[in-house]
């Protein structure tokens, strides 16, 4: 008997014993849907939330003024560079063709005072003046109105968009601020949008109590020199880490920083959300493998008793094949490549259920459909595995028999 009748002969024993591969199988396609279904549960909903979270900014970094400090700091001599200027951060907006949107802006004022008709907020509101892609980088929704169009920002129009605070204070429940004018900074400013509510942290308003205008007209009303930025928001938050280098690469070159030289300017990345959350997704990951390979091991246990139960009631059958000349070998391999049938089976119901059952959990949590490619490679390669190891002891049993007694078995 040959390697080829050898798997043949384990297909037929199979087929013939349909309840008992069903039933084997199932033990095993149940670990498997575990392991699956909870990996890939966790991808989609770590997908989910990288996407939630890009409003938060885990998906940007900034491109601002190097902390210059004068003296040494630990021995060391602080580097004092020049500040950057608006016509290079411009420049390097329009020469960037790498992924993602770039943003320049800067912070007007802290301490604005707002008035409409009779009603003043505190002087508390912040103004920043931005681009066109200010709104997106930022991850402000508009709740009415508008935003900025290009001719506004080129001609340095005196419009703006206010936060919910801002809105909230000057204007009544019933009265539309659309294309009403407020005051601040010593200038009228039409409204021309609303910014959906944000929320704040410790009692801080941000982005409601803040006014965005355009970036020339923040540029005019200032009498002082301002701090401009660059924020890029990547398309994703594995993309960062390549953005990085070429918006590095391409800003040491206007800024003519020397090889060798540190940078003469600053990349602030936003990191604490987005490791924060690939830290819990690796807890989250490592406990669905746990979870998965106990399920696995109860298993592969559940189809070992099985497999020696079937030496059992082979016995008769085992005797009769060494009598006709087969070789323990060859009734080794009959057994094993009976368990890694029934594993594989298993192995691939287990990957279908576990793949919708995920996607289900992926679909509550408002995530996309998702194929977890390494972990379905990851099933199949572990359900091979738990068919030789939980084969290999009954098909050794089973090689040991010896054949007169076998023929003699009831």
């Amino acid at each position: 008997m040959n390697f080829k009748e050898n798997i043949r002969e384990g297909i037929r024993s199979i087929q013939t014993n349909r309840l008992r591969t069903i039933l084997t199988a199932s033990i095993v396609a149940i670990g498997i849907t575990s392991l699956v279904g909870i990996l890939t549960a966790i991808d989609g909903i770590q997908s989910s939330i990288n996407d939630s979270f890009s409003s938060l900014g885990t998906n940007t970094f900034r491109i601002r003024n190097y902390r210059n400090n004068s003296g040494s700091r630990g021995g060391k001599e602080e580097q004092n560079v020049r500040p950057l200027e608006f016509i290079e951060l411009r420049n390097f907006k329009q020469r960037y063709d790498g992924d993602g949107t770039v943003s320049l802006y800067t912070w007007v004022t802290f301490t604005a005072e707002v008035k409409y008709d009779s009603e003043v907020t505190n002087p508390n509101t912040r103004v920043k003046a931005g681009d066109e892609n200010l709104l997106s980088v930022e991850g402000f929704n508009i709740e009415s109105g508008r935003n900025f169009s290009s001719t506004e920002i080129r001609s340095a129009a005196n419009v703006a968009l206010i936060g919910s605070e801002i809105r909230n204070q000057l204007f009544s429940d019933k009265l539309d601020p659309i294309n009403k004018s407020i005051t601040f900074l010593g200038a009228k400013f039409r409204v021309i949008g609303v910014i959906e509510e944000q929320g704040g942290l410790g009692g801080d308003a941000g982005p409601d109590r803040t006014i965005l205008i355009p970036l020339e007209t923040g540029r005019k009303l200032s009498p002082f020199d301002l701090n401009y930025e660059l924020k890029v928001m990547t398309d994703a938050i594995v993309n960062q880490e390549r953005v990085v280098g070429e918006t590095t690469g391409l800003m040491r070159t206007i800024r003519r920083d020397r090889p060798g030289r540190p940078d003469s300017f600053e990349v602030r990345v936003n990191r604490s959300l987005s490791d924060r959350l690939g830290e819990m997704t690796g807890y989250l990951r490592v406990g669905g493998f746990s979870i998965g390979f106990v399920t696995l091991l109860g298993a592969s246990i559940a189809l070992m008793n099985i497999m020696m139960v079937s030496v059992t009631e082979r016995t008769r059958e085992i005797g009769v094949r060494k009598a006709l000349g087969a070789t323990p070998l060859k009734i080794r391999r009959q057994f094993l490549v009976e368990s890694i049938v029934i594993c594989q089976l298993g192995g691939l119901g287990g990957i279908v259920l576990g793949l919708v059952i995920g996607n289900i959990v992926t679909a509550i949590v408002g995530g996309s459909f998702i194929v977890p490619w390494l972990w379905i490679l990851m099933s199949i390669m572990i359900g091979m595995l738990v068919g030789v190891i939980s084969g290999y002891i009954p098909a050794y049993q089973a090689s040991k028999l010896d054949p007169i007694e076998s023929l003699r078995f009831e």
